[in-house]
């Protein structure tokens, strides 16, 4: 590892303002549902990155402990602790409690920065309980704490270290999150992306609420290849090995594994500067727009593609394509502070061009796997010409540009303004008790019984076939796949209601995948809901309360014993088990029901679940069943 001594706190520059971040919390994490608690541990394990991009870090540990008490340790160089030269005060303290301050502001202590704002670590501060910070350096170990981004001690030495590095513990603030349990296989999967893309760091994770704790160490030499290879599990690949390039241009550089698998859907990982831009931007278009061009021109040369033939469309090149991009920036543009998609024109249109040529490059000489690629972007643009012809054979029946309804749904009476919904509910009788108890006005209702069609193989002409996929397809009136159009939606909102139990789990799961893959558009635009039922009816004297976690419920038990000596629990096993004002008051009513906004990070943990539980990886199942088999609490036999 590399040491700079101009590392100091002359090197953090200040934009003041902290008090916004706890009223508008979402302007900086995105949300203050799961997918925001989730992006607090983002922040500070980005910071520690940062410097492993340095060349200054090669160890980060991250534990998640009873409570949901988060701790974040590597062995970088440390945050500065002495006096900053402007604000008179720690640098530290600077860094923690000022919204706009830290190195990344300064382009000579890092080229290349994911924390592009530098608010990452003064957010997490604000929307905690509480933070404690401690640093080694100069051979002492400083500590600060914090409560919700006020610091209540000074910067003060309280050991000894021969070391450097930087350790964050914080427990979120349960006043600004709805929920702050952690899901530990969103964190790993995190944790997981950086080691593969950072193949000189180790990572430890550990989940000490787990009895034994779970740990798992994180160290892949062999990069984002070794992550290609993850990606495909459980996939026919076409190739042996994934196809490799890389090449920079300037303070850009960029590289960029792939293969092809036999799969209907394209699987893309875009990374700058670390951060998974989930949203993709101007890198994912320069990457497309090459591969097409690039395809395109070599089936023509080598005479896949006559002279009157059409050219590859970018679907075609893309349907079966895994693939892992990182490239890193000196200055990215992202748009929005969870960093979801990258601007930059500049970095799409050099980017294009750097890609082009390296690809054409490794493919005029390797014209096996060449040969082999475009013969499976020939099977994707037959299957694509055919399923157009199925499209249309489904059309001239009528299935879907028929203009009645499906005979199930509930329409509502004002569909297609602002505040129309409509609920996707599991079985006739949750259905019926929906229909009885909704606000006919903006609500529709539309029951589908058991699960729908698993997408995970089906092509484009089984899904239309399928009655339930059908119906929800008519319903919406977007239409699906390339035919898709979000302007003809008849609803403000999608909101999926199942079962708290694990066949609602999984049809839930199921309908995100259908979104997710073949109406992606409804999920980038905020449309898709799930609604959160209660668990649990707690009565005493002429009162009652629902409850909605195993957790709550044990504080609203204690509550109320204390002044109430009898109370009954009921535990719903289903949504049928509500009578319709109950469905009604708990479940539908926009005053008082909890719903869930699904973000495009929750859509592709719901894919990557049910990849791991429907696909062809035995041995992935297999471990996520083992590890999560002791936590399943709402099992239906």
């Amino acid at each position: 590892m590399q040491n700079e001594s101009n590392y100091d706190a002359s090197s953090i520059k200040v934009l003041h303002g902290l008090e916004a971040v706890r009223k508008r919390p979402g302007m900086y994490i995105g949300s203050t549902g799961s997918a925001g608690l989730h992006h607090l541990v983002s922040e500070i394990v980005d910071n520690s990155i940062d410097e492993v991009m340095g060349g200054f870090c090669d160890w980060i540990r991250v534990e998640i402990a009873p409570g949901n008490i988060v701790t974040v340790e590597d062995n970088g160089r440390g945050i500065p602790v002495d006096e900053h030269p402007e604000e008179h005060k720690s640098a530290l303290e600077v860094v923690m409690t000022d919204l706009h301050a830290g190195a990344k502001f300064s382009n000579t202590i890092y080229k290349t920065s994911g924390g592009l704002h530098g608010v990452g670590a003064s957010v997490v501060n604000a929307l905690s309980e509480w933070m404690e910070v401690f640093v080694k350096r100069n051979n002492h170990i400083y500590h600060q704490r914090y409560e919700r981004g006020v610091p209540v001690t000074p910067v003060e030495i309280v050991g000894d270290a021969d070391q450097t590095g930087t350790k964050t513990v914080f427990k979120p603030d349960s006043d600004i999150f709805h929920t702050t349990e952690f899901d530990s296989k969103i964190i790993e999967n995190r944790l997981m992306e950086l080691a593969f893309l950072n193949k000189n760091v180790t990572i430890e994770f550990i989940d000490a609420r787990e009895e034994p704790n779970y740990r798992k160490v994180l160290h892949f030499e062999g990069g984002i290849n070794e992550y290609l290879d993850y990606l495909s599990r459980g996939s026919k690949t076409v190739m042996e090995k994934p196809i490799y390039l890389t090449d920079r241009s300037g303070d850009l550089t960029f590289e960029l594994s792939f293969n092809y698998t036999d799969n209907y859907d394209e699987t893309i990982e875009a990374f700058v500067n670390n951060i998974n831009t989930i949203e993709g931007g101007t890198h994912v278009n320069a990457l497309h727009t090459a591969f097409t061009k690039v395809f395109n021109d070599l089936a023509r040369k080598i005479g896949i593609l006559k002279k009157n033939d059409d050219n590859f469309k970018s679907s075609d090149i893309r349907e079966g394509l895994v693939c892992v991009l990182s490239v890193k920036v000196p200055e990215p543009q992202f748009e929005g502070q969870t960093k979801a998609k990258l601007g930059n024109e500049d970095v799409g249109s050099a980017l294009n061009s750097m890609i082009q040529e390296r690809l054409a490059e490794v493919l005029e000489i390797d014209q096996k796997n060449l040969k082999k690629i475009l013969d499976r972007v020939m099977q994707a643009a037959e299957a694509r010409i055919a399923s157009r012809k199925a499209r249309e054979l489904v059309r001239r029946k009528n299935a879907l540009d028929n203009t009645s309804l499906p005979g199930k749904l509930a329409d509502c009476t004002l569909s297609g303004t602002e505040n129309s919904e409509l609920f996707i509910v599991e079985g006739d009788s949750a259905g019926g008790s929906a229909k009885q108890g909704r606000d006919r006005n903006i609500q529709a209702i539309l029951p589908i019984r058991g699960k729908i069609l698993n997408v995970e193989k089906a092509g484009m002409e089984k899904l239309l076939k399928n009655e339930q996929v059908n119906d929800i397809i008519v319903a919406l009136g977007t239409n699906i796949g390339e035919d898709f159009d979000i302007s003809k939606l008849r609803y403000d909102r999608i909101i999926i209601m199942t079962d708290a139990d694990v066949d609602g789990a999984h049809i839930r799961t199921l309908l995100l995948t259908l979104f997710y893959r073949y109406m992606r558009p409804l999920i980038e635009n905020g449309k898709i809901y799930a609604a959160m039922p209660p668990l649990y009816r707690v009565s005493y004297g002429n009162n009652h309360v629902y409850v909605y976690t195993d957790e709550e419920l044990k504080s609203v038990v204690e509550k109320i014993k204390q002044e109430h000596k009898n109370y009954e629990i009921q535990r719903y096993k289903g949504l049928g088990e509500m009578n319709p004002e109950q469905l009604w008051e708990t479940t539908m009513d926009p005053q008082r029901r909890r719903i869930m906004k699904i973000e495009l990070e929750d859509a592709e943990y719901a894919n990557d679940i049910f990849q791991i539980l429907m696909g062809n990886d035995v041995e992935s199942r297999r471990e996520f069943i083992s590890r999560h088999a002791s936590t399943v609490t709402n099992l239906d036999i």
